[in-house]
């Protein structure tokens, strides 16, 4: 359960803030009282989530490089932050394969430029590290782990195809690493800090505009007047609603501040079982539901992505008690709200808090 008496005057630090998912989580820490401090590039998008909330006149924003480990150890003192949230990343498999050296530079060293900063500034006591469902070695088999039986769970095997993926699991490993070395749960009274890393991916909302995604894709092709073009109709994603996941960090971060090396572990937050969906079945469903949109198949040869992914969510629904409010068919219907408030230039941090308000009831 969600605290607002908790989160009032608490002090946030908050990587990736002018992202998507940032963006939205800055807006919900606002709204539950939270001193929110962001660190992160330039909005990634035009349009963008942050730009049309207005964020900035709520968040203490810092337009930073989380590569620069200097600058982001000077922000982190500054801010005295009582809990840090780190999400700033290269978010894209295929971007990843373009720039590799970026991905790793961003994702991997920004991650250990992060724990060292965190080393540094004795305010700290709960840190998450936001990585993806994409970290675990994907192999496919269809009947093992992971595949098509109950998905993954957090002691599956970490990996990575890509460059994107495996980053993620280095993150995962790096995370795992900083834990046992400076903030071991078993030395917990001795230094104060708790860690925890959480998975989640496939995250659909209003304010996503990211290139190569799905739904910005399809949103894109209507409101332009043209076909969207599909690459793999047939690829099963765990498709959930932003405020899902960013629920469970919200809960977890609680836990971790609350209850310290107890909850110090890795976390998988995903949709259920009935809501991991082909590609083709979501197009479908937005055409449907917005009765907008034609789409057309992409037969050219593209750069490998997984076809099957599932997550175990089995732990955070007991251990957390959370669990998904939204199914798909409702996700997919918020998207829609949300942009059709857009389109008709209405506040769009006003509809943001309203369907966050919506999530929580």
């Amino acid at each position: 359960m969600i605290e607002k008496r908790f989160w009032r005057g608490k002090r946030v630090f908050l990587t990736g803030h002018t992202g998507f998912k940032g963006s939205w989580l800055s807006l919900w820490l606002d709204s539950l009282g939270a001193k929110v401090t962001g660190y992160a590039l330039d909005p990634p998008t035009q349009p963008s989530m942050f730009e049309l909330c207005k964020l900035s006149e709520l968040t203490q924003s810092i337009i930073a490089d989380i590569r620069d480990q200097k600058k982001l150890t000077k922000a982190l003192y500054q801010a005295k932050p009582e809990i840090v949230i780190h999400m700033a990343a290269q978010p894209l498999v295929r971007r990843s394969y373009l720039q590799p050296v970026e991905t790793y530079a961003v994702n991997v060293m920004g991650t250990i430029n992060l724990f060292e900063a965190v080393r540094k500034c004795p305010s700290v006591k709960t840190v998450i590290i936001v990585t993806s469902d994409k970290c675990y070695e994907n192999i496919e088999r269809g009947k093992g782990k992971g595949a098509r039986g109950n998905g993954f769970k957090e002691t599956d095997p970490l990996g990575g195809y890509d460059p994107y993926s495996s980053s993620k699991a280095c993150q995962e490993i790096i995370t795992a690493a900083y834990r046992s070395s400076y903030f071991n749960p078993r030395a917990y009274k001795q230094h104060g800090v708790a860690v925890a890393s959480v998975r989640a991916g496939n995250v659909i909302g209003g304010g996503d505009w990211a290139e190569d995604r799905l739904i910005p894709d399809y949103i894109r092709s209507v409101l332009r007047n043209q076909s969207m073009v599909v690459r793999n109709p047939a690829a099963i994603r765990p498709w959930q609603h932003v405020l899902a996941p960013l629920s469970g960090y919200i809960i977890l971060a609680q836990k971790l501040y609350s209850n310290g090396s107890k909850y110090a572990e890795a976390w998988n937050f995903g949709p259920d079982k009935s809501d991991a969906k082909p590609v083709e079945w979501v197009i479908n469903k937005l055409c449907e539901k917005w009765r907008e949109g034609t789409c057309q198949i992409d037969k050219r040869k593209h750069p490998h992505e997984a076809n099957y992914l599932k997550l175990d969510c089995t732990k955070a629904k007991i251990r957390l008690k959370w669990r998904p409010k939204w199914k798909l068919d409702q996700a997919l219907g918020k998207v829609i709200e949300w942009t059709k408030a857009y389109k008709n230039k209405e506040d769009m941090r006003e509809i943001s808090l309203q369907q966050i308000g919506e999530y929580m009831i």
